[in-house]
């Protein structure tokens, strides 16, 4: 089974079958178990040309895979060192399966050195055996299909934001104050000392998240102008372009960072703003840029084992309000991937599927 979206239009999206044919030399087969679904792979979706997402796992002309994160198993390790049975944590296609290219195999993982590949970010093409991960706790799979992949985006985001001091600001904005990105990059600033955290959500949503008591104050959307006038810095995680406005408007030369992270506002991006925002201009942060950073910095296992530390405290608090959803089959999937797109799902589910 493979469930395809189509690029020019979101909401179009089907079930094909998934055809399969011999492995070739230096190729093996994975089967995938369960993957999670969340506003993160809507990202992937809109951002999927512009970013290159829709490469990782080419389809047939017209049509996307929208990347996940999951486990899976080797199906078939062909004459590769991969061995039947591993059970492997990465990013995947929402299918059946799929073919790597097994590269530098070690008793972490591997790298998928497929030709389609080789130009795309190194951080989305490694592969972990499970059981070598630092992270890894069998009851919680669910958690780390979840939120691993975001809240590594968050730990990244608020590494590189303390990295800079914050850029002089002593408040952080964050928008779509409800996403799983956002409440990871809010529970890792409120820990900063000297550093205040805003949600910014839908009506709403404001109860859920002012529920969580994660952030210093939680504010709707049409209630920007309320906010004090300090210096600060604004992360979008919506893509609303009105919402990237009405705060640009309001700080002016208070706001001395615009961080760009997601779209879960899709609908509402605009490719180019209709005037000139006062302020910086709003800048694209790309996590893996960090992690190369990092990782030169402080080596691979300095950067896994400083993650690690940080995501024990936060999955252990993200258990007590996340509500895992688990549906199987292909139908399941595309329901699941509808609701996150129209934004009816609810803010404290997450959906755990199996293709």
């Amino acid at each position: 089974m493979d469930f395809l979206v189509r690029r020019d239009d979101l909401h179009e999206c089907r079930l094909a079958d998934q055809e399969t044919g011999p492995l070739e030399p230096g190729q093996a087969a994975l089967q995938v178990d369960r993957f999670g679904l969340t506003t993160n792979n809507i990202t992937y979706a809109v951002f999927g040309e512009a970013m290159s997402y829709w490469d990782f796992f080419p389809a047939e002309d017209g049509w996307g895979r929208v990347p996940v994160w999951g486990f899976a198993e080797v199906e078939d390790g062909g004459d590769t060192d991969l061995e039947k049975g591993a059970r492997i944590f990465g990013y995947l296609p929402p299918s059946s399966g799929f073919v790597v290219t097994p590269h530098r195999v070690d008793e972490r993982g591997f790298v998928d050195a497929a030709p389609h590949r080789a130009n795309l970010p190194a951080a989305y093409n490694g592969y972990s055996f499970a059981e070598a991960m630092e992270v890894y706790e069998p009851r919680r799979e669910a958690e780390q299909m979840l939120l691993w992949p975001l809240f590594y985006t968050s730990f990244l985001l608020d590494d590189f934001l303390g990295s800079e001091r914050l850029f002089g600001a002593t408040t952080a904005v964050l928008s779509s104050a409800s996403s799983k990105t956002a409440l990871g990059a809010a529970f890792q600033l409120a820990q900063r000392e000297g550093v205040r955290v805003v949600g910014l959500t839908s009506p709403g949503r404001v109860g859920f998240v002012e529920e969580l008591q994660l952030y210093h104050s939680v504010v709707a959307y049409p209630e920007v102008a309320s906010l004090p006038k300090e210096p600060a810095v604004y992360v979008d995680m919506s893509g609303d372009a009105a919402v990237r406005a009405a705060v640009h408007d309001h700080y002016g030369d208070e706001l001395r960072h615009s961080a760009v992270i997601g779209a879960t506002h899709f609908d509402r991006l605009a490719p180019e703003e209709a005037r000139s925002l006062p302020g910086p201009n709003p800048k694209f942060f790309f996590a893996p840029d960090q992690v190369r950073r990092r990782t030169a910095e402080w080596g691979r296992d300095g950067l896994d084992s400083r993650f690690a530390d940080a995501w024990g405290p936060f999955v252990e608090w993200a258990s007590g309000w996340l509500e895992v959803v688990r549906r199987d089959g292909g139908e399941a999937v595309k329901a699941a991937y509808l609701e996150l797109l129209d934004g009816r799902a609810d803010p404290s589910a997450g959906y755990v599927l199996s293709p």
